[in-house]
């Protein structure tokens, strides 16, 4: 057992022994003491031993069991993996995979592939060969999603601790005895915050059910219900984001009666909402943290002048770079899932300066915004949703700070009306958790390099996009909403489609022969023998080395016309430079020879695709090269993150093994909008070019992963490729 969890767990003995009869947890229905509480503790910690659960998913609503289990997952040392209720069932499978798990408790377990075990609470289910977790990992905290797919965060057990104590230090003079968990516990700020600091105390953690207290999914909040269950509660004590604040200062202009502190985080604060709520007499005191440094690293204490973010607190280390980036040490993060250990300084991406002892932050660098919910949302996961939709050309999303997010949608045919656009962003939201789904929209002329708002690349401007649409972007929510006449300037296409959104309709057949491929389908449920993964990778190994020659070959032979092509193809030869040799490690991590696969010749299909490509640049368009594009990060997109957590949990590999398929999986989700907006600005003869490519490339890739089927059960692929080729 670790000091810090040894630290707690005495705090709660000695509790216990001088204060018996206090309230420890209350639910509103239930109540346990703190005589009692070391008793549950202990009885919950026997039930994980007898089912020897390791890592554990803990998906249950806010209540006394959510607090009890993961004080027993603690005391028994076991890796405890809070479950946000806002994630969608693609997000935690994704979950599930890369920690792990082995045990869940709570609801959708069957969903996820667990199965019932002797304890009526714990499902289990058979990992035979775990991922690897940075040493001394207790918690892993997903993000919120900011593209699908979840990043796990590794804390030890002690950091966690190392800032309730901090907290405890700071609310210490205000004699706290009760909180109201106002936030879902998953939320690591709550459960630092709004479990281990009363615990610290000896004070009452109350926990009814999140939706008890307001909430309704993940961005949705009833104030009304929130303040009934303040006056309920009575507490001295909550947390809460800028949205709960808002909606509860606007239903409640006057505080509470009882209130000492009302501690706000998760996302920036209006100056004029934080002066809004202390003009009523909220307690309102704002802070700064994330995750990966424990939650809380900044704080306003009450009693002093408020400035900023506050003051760092006892054990965090807060540094602004030369450049105003904000790094912070103490109680950090291990590292990411999958990802090298953290060494020394995190640095957040946050921006910021001092203001005497003060944090006064200044915005960040990232794209990744915060709602006012505290959810992180990359914006070009959300864009990408909305352009895959025939009637949208292109978007801008925003959600900083804001309860529905908001987006710049320009038509794909001037003619479609607001219904027509109206269809595709429900269509691309229902894709979507609800907390990245677009709440508010307006149609606007097209984003180009000639109104800067485009680079010569494609990518969007979103700093001149931003001031363009300032006013509207960043209006508070119940102001009046004006919508932008079309621009007459708008061109029109002869079909209400994109030249990116006709390549996916003209190569659709070709695109969905190679997704057919028995050994992709498989790999989705990670049903592919070691065998044949490494065959896939000795094949990959042999396109991927010709990646940056035929990229060079396209540039060279490019009409100075399409200069800008040259220059977006200068980004990508210094993104894929040295991606064969990443195939290489795989193929060694996962138990192969890496030296005979690249001394193995190709096969037939694989040496055609090439040859291909590398003929139409040299005899043909050179742009025709992009369809190789098309296909292989269109692909990479589509399965290779899932495919890659199917091969570990199945076949018990290491990260290390996959680190092709979990990098483009992830890095080609950012290439493929770059590459949306490249193709967009090609004239048909180009466009017909990259088309005539791409469908041969999809066949040709398509006999590739047959091949590598067919020789794994003995043949030799010759029927596959004359298939693709007929």
């Amino acid at each position: 057992m670790r000091p810090g969890t040894e630290a707690l767990l005495a705090r709660l003995a000695h509790h216990a022994e001088a204060t018996p009869d206090a309230v420890a947890l209350d639910n509103g229905r239930q109540r346990l003491l703190y005589g009692a509480l070391p008793g549950e503790i202990a009885a919950r910690r026997a039930r994980l031993e007898a089912q020897g659960a390791r890592r554990v998913g803990l998906a249950l609503d806010n209540g006394l069991d959510w607090a009890l289990w993961h004080l027993a997952l603690l005391a028994a040392g076991r890796v405890d993996v809070p479950i946000p209720a806002f994630f969608s069932e693609a997000q935690r499978r994704h979950l599930v995979a890369r920690a792990g798990l082995d045990a869940w408790i709570g609801p959708g377990a069957a969903a996820l592939g667990f199965s019932p075990s002797p304890d009526p609470a714990i499902d289990r289910r058979a990992v035979a060969a775990p991922p690897g977790l940075h040493a001394g990992t207790g918690t892993i905290t997903f993000t919120s999603g900011t593209s699908g797919a979840p990043k796990g965060v590794c804390l030890d057990r002690a950091a966690p601790l190392r800032v309730a104590e901090s907290l405890a230090e700071a609310m210490a003079p205000l004699g706290l005895k009760r909180h109201l968990a106002m936030l879902p516990l998953a939320t690591l700020l709550e459960t630092i915050g709004g479990l281990y600091v009363p615990l610290w105390l000896g004070a009452s953690a109350g926990l009814p059910g999140t939706a008890e207290a307001g909430w309704t999914g993940a961005s949705g909040f009833d104030p009304r219900l929130a303040l009934s269950a303040i006056e309920a509660f009575s507490p001295h004590s909550l947390i809460l984001v800028p949205q709960l604040l808002q909606a509860l200062v606007e239903h409640s202009p006057r505080a509470p009666a009882g209130l000492r502190v009302v501690a706000v985080g998760g996302a920036p604060v209006a100056a004029s909402l934080l002066e809004q709520a202390r003009a009523g007499g909220w307690p309102v005191i704002e802070g700064y943290g994330l995750s990966e440094a424990a939650s809380v690293v900044c704080l306003n204490r009450p009693g002093e002048p408020a400035r900023g973010v506050g003051r760092p607190l006892p054990h965090a280390e807060v540094r602004v770079a030369a450049d105003g980036e904000v790094w912070v040490r103490g109680a950090t993060m291990l590292g990411y899932l999958g990802e090298p250990p953290l060494a020394g300084w995190h640095r957040t991406g946050d921006l910021g300066h001092w203001q005497g002892e003060h944090l006064v932050l200044d915005g960040r660098r990232r794209d990744v915004f915060i709602t006012a919910y505290g959810r992180n949302v990359d914006p070009q996961w959300v864009e990408g949703e909305l352009r895959a939709r025939p009637a949208i050309a292109q978007a801008l999303v925003h959600g900083e700070a804001l309860a529905r997010n908001r987006a710049l949608i320009v038509p794909a045919d001037p003619a479609l009306d607001d219904r027509d656009l109206a269809a595709a962003v429900a269509a691309a939201n229902a894709a979507l958790p609800d907390y990245a789904r677009v709440g508010e929209w307006r149609r606007c002329p097209p984003f180009t390099p000639d109104n800067r708002q485009l680079t010569a690349n494609g990518r969007l401007r979103r700093d001149v996009l931003h001031a363009a649409y300032r006013d509207w972007l960043r209006r508070p929510a119940d102001a009046p909403s004006r919508s932008t006449p079309l621009d007459p300037s708008m061109p029109r296409r002869s079909h209400p489609m994109t030249p990116y959104q006709h390549l996916q309709d003209a190569t659709r057949a070709e695109r969905d022969w190679l997704l057919a491929a028995p050994l992709l389908t498989r790999a989705l449920d990670g049903k592919v023998s070691r065998e044949e993964y490494l065959a896939f990778l000795g094949q990959a190994y042999h396109h991927v080395r010709f990646t940056v020659p035929l990229m060079m070959a396209c540039g060279a032979r490019l009409p100075e016309r399409l200069g800008w092509l040259r220059s977006a193809l200068v980004e990508y030869i210094d993104e894929e430079h040295g991606h064969e040799q990443w195939i290489l490690d795989d193929i060694r991590a996962a138990g192969g020879d890496a030296d005979a696969a690249a001394a193995t010749p190709p096969a037939p299909a694989t040496a055609l695709m090439v040859s291909h490509v590398r003929d139409v640049i040299a005899h043909g368009n050179p742009v025709g090269f992009f369809g190789m594009v098309q296909v292989l990060e269109g692909t990479s997109t589509a399965i290779a993150t899932r495919a890659a957590e199917g091969l570990q949990a199945n076949l018990g590999l290491p990260d290390d093994a996959v680190r092709y398929l979990t990098s483009h999986g992830s890095l080609d989700i950012g290439h493929l909008a770059f590459f949306e907006g490249l193709v967009n600005r090609l004239d048909e003869a180009e466009l017909a070019a990259v088309i005539d490519t791409a469908k041969m490339v999809y066949r040709l890739y398509g006999a590739m992963f047959r091949g590598v089927t067919a020789r794994c059960a003995g043949g030799d692929a010759t029927r596959e490729l004359a298939d693709a080729l007929d």
